[in-house]
């Protein structure tokens, strides 16, 4: 999953036509006594209860017995990994005669558009895959199903990915998404530029003292050595990063208020602004900049996704490796997130998909050793600890990360909220155009505004 572009998720240019058509709808449930809010209309006006149709998915786990039967999957997968994806779906459709997986690729901007409208009228995938710091806003739209029952009947715990992964699929004590993989950031570094300043891989920094003299060493060859961006891919994340090593949180736990702006906010960005004013990093990095840099020997450590792992692979002649995030503060913490399998809601003449759409997922899950030729980390304990993936070299190194990783919280429409207010403080305040605590303030406050609009559509997170 390359993202280094990745938009925040926005509606679609007719979101306020879909909210009148939403609260025409909450009105009618309103009338029929749906206190859940689980019950829904189907395309064609019959009731649609979604609980009803988790319970139908979970007779997948028993097998598929029924008719032929294609199913509709949507991604994102538009890069270097589409082609592992197609590879695994070529081998589920050999190895099951009576199921048949399409899959449909649209970029991750435009699918979480695209994915609500099509449930909505009747037209949405079987299977679809979506980030986990998405699956709260699905949620509270009834675009995918709870999956609490499915994954009891698969027997599905914490225990066979790990307490944090399985966690960041949850909102409002249900289920939601099984984690396929993760994709934490990381520390890109290059061998050569490393090299030239007479340092090598025993000099890797781990934590903030070493990073600071390694970049003074760095230059003193005249090397500027860690490219500091102003855009979310990738000095958001590394805000994020560091706001979390630091000992603080995006957002108040119920989903209320920002707290980005606390002490270890500010001090989070002072760090990035610190690598600029030192001149460790050019001012005005641009889009990307940052890892052309990296490719063309101008830069020593780039911290980007794993994603990144099949670009570098495929540029001849680059030396280059990974490490660990360093900790800049007292402990150890990496933004991460995670591709997710859901299940959409159907239309009533939809539902006897079901059951061979969980046979689908369940069967993905225990294949993601195969997905991990896409560069990612694969979610299934047993795929990371067996001996094909400790072969692939710099996953693992990025899978070490995973007891420190971080996700965004779990809040309907803070991917939005965050682009909008956090997102600007910290561009703001890289291209140095405004002091970190006055562009946090300021983002804060707009943040408390989208938030408190969120808690009167959506409720509180908890």
């Amino acid at each position: 999953m390359q993202r280094t572009r990745a938009p925040a998720a926005r509606r679609a240019p007719g979101a306020q036509g879909d909210r009148a058509r939403q609260a025409s709808r909450r009105d009618v449930l309103a009338a029929l006594g749906a206190t859940s809010g689980l019950l829904l209309l189907g395309c064609r006006g019959e009731p649609v209860d979604v609980r009803d149709q988790a319970a139908v998915a979970a007779g997948g786990s028993r097998g598929y017995a029924g008719p032929a039967v294609e199913l509709s999957f949507w991604t994102g997968f538009t890069g270097g990994d589409r082609p592992p994806m197609e590879r695994l779906l070529e081998r589920f459709n050999r190895e099951h005669d009576n199921i048949t997986v399409r899959m449909s690729v649209t970029r991750w901007g435009d699918f979480y558009q695209k994915l609500p409208a099509a449930v909505d009228s009747g037209h949405g995938p079987d299977v679809a895959v979506m980030h986990a710091d998405q699956l709260a806003t699905a949620a509270v739209h009834h675009t995918i199903l709870p999956l609490d029952e499915v994954v009891g009947a698969l027997g599905l715990g914490a225990g066979d990915f790990s307490r944090t992964l399985w966690n960041a699929g949850v909102f409002r004590g249900h289920r939601y998404g099984i984690p396929l993989d993760v994709h934490p950031l990381g520390l890109y570094y290059n061998r050569a530029v490393l090299a030239h300043a007479g340092l090598g891989d025993v000099a890797l920094p781990r934590a903030r003292r070493d990073y600071l003299a390694v970049l003074e060493q760095l230059k003193g060859r005249g090397i500027q050595g860690s490219w500091v961006s102003p855009v979310l891919f990738t000095g958001g994340l590394m805000f994020q990063s560091l706001l979390w090593q630091l000992g603080g949180e995006l957002f108040s736990e119920d989903g209320a208020r920002a707290t980005f702006n606390s002490e270890a906010g500010v001090e989070a960005l002072d760090f990035m602004i610190e690598l600029i004013k030192r001149g460790y990093s050019p001012r005005d990095v641009g889009q990307d900049a940052d890892s052309i840099a990296f490719t063309n020997n101008r830069n020593a450590f780039h911290w980007n996704g794993i994603w990144m792992i099949n670009v570098y692979r495929a540029i001849p002649g680059l030396e280059w490796g990974v490490a660990p995030v360093p900790a800049i503060g007292p402990r150890e913490a990496v933004w991460g997130n995670s591709h997710n399998l859901v299940l959409p809601r159907q239309p009533r003449d939809g539902q006897r998909r079901l059951k061979a759409s969980v046979v689908f997922l369940d069967w993905l899950s225990r294949h993601s050793i195969e997905w991990a030729e896409a560069g990612m980390v694969p979610a299934r304990r047993e795929a990371r600890e067996s001996a094909a993936f400790l072969r692939m070299t710099e996953q693992a190194i990025f899978a070490t990360q995973i007891p420190h990783v971080r996700f965004p919280p779990a809040i309907a429409g803070i991917d939005s909220v965050r682009a909008s207010t956090l997102d600007l403080a910290v561009n703001e305040a890289v291209l140095l155009r405004a002091p970190p605590r006055e562009a946090l303030d300021r983002a804060a406050r707009a943040a408390d505004a989208l938030l408190s609009d969120n808690l009167r559509k959506f409720g509180r997170a908890t």
